[in-house]
């Protein structure tokens, strides 16, 4: 999949840069069943002090040293309660909030224990998980297996239109006539307080992944959150290594060790405070103020590469697995016609959009499935090529077309930082002066953004996609399984049988197989188109450690990981 770890030096800058990350397929087991064996895990740090990263049996603020860390962000909150997000900026918090049963260790890409002391596949349909002992959340509350199994109920049965449980967690879920997933009340079961079964709907590979996203998988106290309702951003406790002390949305988040916390992940900073910034520019300034110790997103290019010569920070640069796509709404008058998403498939201009947009720091992107995946292929530039008026010219004379085609462009411009702008007025130029298209953009903040284009708002609109978890199948049935997450209402049964097939599939040469053939079919029917791809980026200032070992394609930002010296 991706080459070994690389670690390099920019020759004749203060600018440091690591390359990290190995994906691999989890190991199979005999007679097709997968097994997952899972070791503690700790991170893998290994500073001066001694201390590996929290691994020293998780005895709670013992690990704790150092000062306080401020972290600024231009990322935007949608919820702190896992029944209703699925973003980065939310996620982001969530990871150090809660566990999970299972995670994505630093700087790795197979799944091992959190919550959970083992989990197997029994058969390619059964998933046990025998939990840790001791485990309490911040409260004080035991966790056991009944919380567990409220948890995913609860995110299923809450059916948040911004949660990922309706996306994510269909192999323990039925959906009603409507397609809305519901609870199946024997899904999950729970012999005692420390054995969870997951009884699945169909042999499904992906789920040892899926319940690494504390939208699907994170656990809640059932006795602090409503079973049908979520609960208030400033109210939320975990089990995780931080709990929340402070919560004004968009301003500021405190978290504080979590004395409870017995796990393998213990925080070091004994607390830390996350900045919200509206604008890039105020964070770029944060930083050369000293006021925040870490940027973690998203800072321009132009900012970076300012950045990149001072030598009170350092810029990193992790391997990365951020894409940003265009979405059509396959219903609308002018997506419904295939030849139109062919034609602008045929015109569009990464390497421009990602040289004029982003200066150079992303790269060009021909499918939907980044570059380091197995079964990734560039179908988009085996079927269209390189940028050609002529060739969309033709296809839409071929449908029968008149032209110039007008079309309602969406994006939202401070979402994705202000690059988003950019990229939306580089694709409308070059649309427009193909002379086929006349295109009409509009914007939308980002909480009405991801509301109006499942209502139709746009043909084409922007949107960016972070991994859930380290494989190809996460960039593939969110996106191409009637309607996508984001109900595009694309729907292709060929498509879904496939998904069907590679989340079946134990023989990783075959699931490979599948999913080119899913990316060749993506590129046919053009229900997105595929922009750029870029990399895991942060800053950060004199004595503060940890940032870099945290810069994987599992975009986890582990707080756990970071610590000041004193």
């Amino acid at each position: 999949m991706v080459t070994p770890d690389q670690r390099c030096k920019r020759d004749g800058s203060n600018m440091r840069i690591k390359v990290g990350n190995t994906k691999r397929w989890l190991a199979v087991g005999g007679a097709g069943v997968l097994i997952v064996s899972l070791a503690a895990c700790g991170s893998n740090r290994d500073d001066s002090s001694g201390n590996n990263g929290g691994s020293d049996g998780g005895q709670g603020s013992s690990n704790v040293k150092g000062d306080p860390i401020t972290i600024g962000t231009t990322d935007s909150v949608t919820a702190l309660d896992p029944a209703g997000s699925y973003d980065l900026g939310s996620s982001t918090l969530e990871y150090n909030l809660y566990q999970t049963l299972l995670t994505i260790p630093a700087g790795e890409a197979t799944p091992k224990g959190d919550a959970a002391e083992s989990c197997k596949y029994d058969d390619p349909q059964t998933f046990t998980c025998t939990m840790k002992s001791g485990l309490k959340f911040s409260n004080g509350d035991d966790l056991t297996s009944s919380d567990v199994k409220y948890s995913f109920e609860r995110a299923i049965k809450i059916a948040d239109p911004n949660g990922a449980a309706t996306y994510l967690l269909g192999s323990i879920g039925k959906p009603n006539k409507d397609g809305v997933l519901q609870v199946v009340p024997d899904a999950i079961e729970t012999p005692d307080d420390s054995t969870v079964i997951f009884h699945l709907n169909k042999p499904d590979t992906t789920f040892q992944y899926l319940i690494t996203y504390p939208g699907a998988g994170a656990i809640v106290d059932e006795d602090v959150f409503p079973a049908d309702k979520k609960l208030d951003d400033d109210k939320v406790i975990g089990s995780g290594p931080y709990k929340l002390s402070q919560y004004k949305s968009g301003e500021q988040a405190v978290f504080e060790i979590n004395d409870q916390y017995t796990g393998d992940a213990a925080g070091q900073a004994p607390q830390v405070f996350v900045s919200y910034y509206t604008e890039p520019s105020q964070l770029k300034l944060a930083v050369e103020d000293g006021d925040v110790d870490v940027a973690y997103r998203s800072l321009s290019p132009t900012d970076l590469k300012d950045l990149g010569t001072n030598s009170d920070v350092t810029v990193a640069e992790g391997e990365g697995a951020e894409i940003r796509y265009w979405v059509w709404d396959v219903t609308s008058p002018v997506g419904k016609e295939q030849a139109i998403r062919q034609a602008v498939a045929q015109i569009i201009d990464r390497d421009k959009i990602a040289s004029s947009a982003y200066e150079g720091s992303v790269d060009p992107l021909y499918s939907i499935v980044p570059p380091g995946f197995d079964g990734q292929v560039d179908s988009f530039k085996d079927k269209y090529g390189d940028p050609n008026v002529d060739a969309a010219k033709k296809l839409l004379s071929d449908a029968g077309i008149k032209t110039p085609v007008t079309i309602t462009m969406g994006y939202t411009p401070t979402h994705y930082g202000p690059n988003a702008v950019d990229e939306a007025t580089e694709l409308q130029r070059q649309l427009e002066g193909s002379g086929l298209f006349k295109v009409n953009t509009k914007s939308a903040e980002w909480e009405q953004y991801q509301t109006i284009y499942k209502e139709g708002a746009y043909d084409l609109w922007m949107l960016g996609w972070f991994p859930d978890y380290p494989d190809a199948d996460d960039y593939l049935s969110p996106f191409m399984v009637n309607g996508g997450f984001f109900q595009n209402h694309y729907k292709n049964n060929e498509v879904n049988d496939l998904v069907a097939q590679e989340q079946s599939e134990s023989d990783p040469a075959k699931r490979a197989e599948t999913f080119s053939k899913l990316q060749d079919i993506a590129a046919q029917d053009v229900p997105f188109v595929p922009s750029w791809v870029g990399k895991n980026i942060a800053v950060y200032g004199k004595g503060v450690s940890g940032v870099e070992e945290t810069l994987d394609p599992a975009y986890i930002f582990r707080f756990w990981l970071l610590s000041k010296n004193a």
